[in-house]
């Protein structure tokens, strides 16, 4: 075991040196430490401060991996893991420098078992590219955040998206990982049995570990068999409550809906600026179904009872494949959709998630503290399983702004907890989250995280500053 140095240190110039020189002679132009590319690999979505890496390193397979984990190791300097870079809290941030290993590279699909519906895939493959890949066989993978997200970083941060109140999340859909840990050992967490009672479940252990634990080098995935029949529309309500409260409905009676999502009238008139759609300015559901053809139509029109009885309608659904594509493609670019509404400002996006007997009144509730702290804040979610997002548009270079948003955001979080829910349902906690942490789970919970993180990274080296405070 190698022995622990002192935790939250930035290692010495001279031991960066040292790793950089040694990675530049195997790696070669793979090594970069230009600025340009650090700060793409620091914090580029959100108004986290940025800190870069001090070099950024692009293997191509476990083994390379392996070594620079190892040489990490050696020196103490930090390892960043990196996706995509589409993460919202500050995940793939360098508080104390280090290398950030970009696995954009690794895009093999390793095998598809079909017969099983699984298959395994590297990292840095990307969650469209494995969809394309599937296509053919009539396969697919659900999980669907609204960035084209590589299946590595949505392991780690265990993601989610508009699927999920059908086919669950990252952490229901990962049947096994293959991760480098932070003495540079490979481990295989589980096999590729749908279940099993065999020991600890480290599988769960690492998904969700924003790569605080070791860096995923291959992933194992339940897949899916593309349905038969898809229909999926449009349906207006009076009130965001309404809406709310036909989801609520729609999930108590059983109807197997694939996906539910809130726009609220802001939402959803920046997706109208912004995708040349015509949507009515009130808040909506966007509801999908899938199944036969018999079946789609059936769940259409059972959602349909319910929200005409809560004064919503008329649902109007579509089955036509380009016309369902260009609604969720402008779901998905929400986050974008939102600039137009403010323009010199960003959105902070933010989410939290409450058990859905509650969802009605956390979203009436932070709208009501919205208009009253002044702000201008989309709400949008995959409301489908209580999770629900907040877009505060914020000049970030004025104080005085960034004063209203952080009360904003502490009072969004503790009303939701206060709901029984959670801080985040799928953003992760990354940085900016890690202060909520101890009030949801207490202090027992979060020092069992904490000595699981010391025990498996006692160096520290592995993604320091994120998750929990060592």
């Amino acid at each position: 075991m190698l022995q622990a140095a002192p935790t939250g240190i930035r290692p010495s110039p001279e031991a960066v040196a040292a790793v950089i020189n040694a990675l530049a002679a195997d790696f070669g132009a793979r090594l970069v430490t230009s600025h340009a590319v650090r700060e793409q690999h620091s914090n580029t979505l959100t108004w986290v401060p940025s800190q870069p890496p001090d070099a950024v390193v692009f293997p191509e397979t476990e083994e390379e991996v392996v070594a620079v984990v190892k040489l990490c190791a050696a020196h103490r300097v930090p390892v960043i893991p990196f996706g995509t870079g589409t993460s919202f809290e500050g995940h793939v941030n360098a508080p104390l420098g280090g290398i950030s290993i970009d696995t954009s590279l690794m895009k093999r699909v390793v095998a598809v078992h079909a017969e099983d519906l699984s298959c395994t895939v590297e990292p840095g493959v990307t969650r469209k590219e494995l969809n394309d890949f599937l296509r053919d066989q009539g396969l697919f993978f659900p999980i669907d955040p609204g960035a084209d997200a590589s299946i590595g970083g949505m392991a780690a941060t265990r993601a989610s998206g508009t699927n999920a109140v059908r086919y669950g999340t990252m952490k229901d859909n990962v049947l096994s990982l293959t991760v480098v840990t932070p003495e540079g050992e490979v481990v295989k967490t589980a096999s590729r049995a749908k279940k099993s009672s065999a020991g600890y479940d480290l599988t769960r252990l690492f998904v969700g570990s924003e790569g605080t634990l070791g860096v995923i080098t291959s992933i194992t995935l339940k897949l899916h068999g593309i349905p038969e029949a898809v229909s999926a529309g449009i349906c207006p309500f009076p009130t965001v409550h309404a809406a709310c409260d036909a989801t609520i409905l729609t999930i108590q009676t059983g109807i197997p809906v694939a996906r539910i999502e809130l726009l609220d009238q802001t939402m959803v008139r920046a997706v109208n600026l912004h995708s040349k759609l015509g949507l009515p300015e009130s808040p909506l559901l966007l509801v999908e179904f899938h199944g036969t053809d018999a079946s789609v139509r059936e769940q259409a029109e059972r959602f349909d009872e319910i929200a005409r009885d809560l004064g919503g309608g008329p649902f109007i659904w579509e089955t036509k494949a380009e016309d369902r594509s260009r609604l969720w493609q402008a779901r998905h670019d929400a986050y974008w959709a939102t600039l137009a509404l403010r323009p010199g400002t960003r959105p902070v996006p933010t989410d939290v998630c409450v058990p859905i007997s509650r969802l009605a009144d956390c979203v009436e509730e932070t709208r009501a503290d919205i208009a009253e702290a002044g702000l201008i804040a989309p709400i949008v979610g995959h409301v489908g399983d209580g999770n629900f997002h907040v877009q505060p548009l914020v000049n970030t270079d004025d104080p005085a702004e960034i004063e209203v948003l952080e009360a904003f955001l502490q009072r969004l979080v503790m009303r939701a907890l206060a709901m029984g829910g959670t801080c985040t349902g799928e953003h992760g906690v990354g940085q900016k989250k890690m202060h909520y942490l101890e009030a949801e789970h207490g202090a027992p919970a979060l020092d069992l995280m904490a000595r699981i993180k010391r025990a498996i990274d006692p160096l520290n080296i592995m993604n320091p500053g994120k998750i929990v405070d060592v």
